[in-house]
């Protein structure tokens, strides 16, 4: 069963945005997002060091996808940041680094706030201010009550554009679009990381914390929720 925790509003859309919708209403990419909107993802906010000296010393971001791709020969997991970002910046200034130099904070169902503030574009340059964390033997903040965290190296990054795509051996059959008044765009919206993970995290709970804090937090329908097993008979 999901509780429901939080609603995010939706933001208006703008005009070029309603043309756009209302030409491609059943093209494949509106077919995902409403298939994808009935699953529930978990919410990661993510950590690292700017690069720029004359900016905040730390970032943060919530991550609009995070999963587990391989555990063997090594724990990979990949994600996504939408583009232009500071965090996208942030990471791949950091390429080649043989340190942890970024934290995925898995949150606990007690931390919608968390994943509400980091999707928010004005924190710079102060993102981490009124918020508890914890350093990394690295010095990366941990966000205090999250369930657990992965501190990782980035392997690869890829800009989701055609040509970064062609770079990696995709062909253009398998790029072009048969789909009646869909033409992909060429700037690319996101960019895809795969990260190693060196270690986890120990989570840190206070000597109060609440039923929620042992829970995940899942993005679900457009709203921040959580799960709980249903109640067994017997135990009614």
């Amino acid at each position: 069963m999901l509780a429901r925790l939080a609603r995010r509003r939706r933001a208006p859309l703008v005009p070029d945005a309603r043309r756009l919708l209302s030409s491609c209403s059943s093209s494949t990419q509106d077919a995902v997002r409403e298939l994808l909107r009935t699953t529930a993802q978990p919410v990661t906010v993510i950590t690292a060091a700017s690069p720029s000296p004359d900016a905040a010393q730390f970032h943060g971001a919530t991550l609009s996808s995070f999963t587990s791709v391989s555990m063997s020969p090594w724990p990979v997991i990949a994600f996504s940041i939408r583009t232009p970002s500071r965090m996208a910046t942030a990471l791949n200034h950091q390429s080649g680094s043989r340190d942890p130099h970024m934290v995925l904070n898995i949150l606990s169902a007690s931390q919608s706030h968390h994943a509400v503030r980091f999707s928010r574009p004005d924190l710079h340059p102060s993102p981490f201010a009124g918020i508890s964390t914890h350093l990394t033997t690295e010095g990366i903040p941990i966000l205090s009550g999250c369930l657990g965290a992965l501190s990782c190296v980035l392997l690869k990054s890829i800009l989701l554009d055609r040509d970064s795509l062609h770079s990696l051996g995709v062909p253009d059959t398998a790029l072009d679009s048969n789909e009646q008044g869909l033409t992909p765009t060429l700037e690319p919206s996101s960019e895809l990381f795969l990260a190693r993970v060196v270690r986890v995290e120990a989570p840190t709970y206070s000597t109060e914390a609440s039923p929620e804090s042992v829970l995940p937090l899942v993005y679900h329908h457009r709203q921040y929720v959580t799960v709980h097993n249903p109640e067994r008979p017997q135990d009614r």
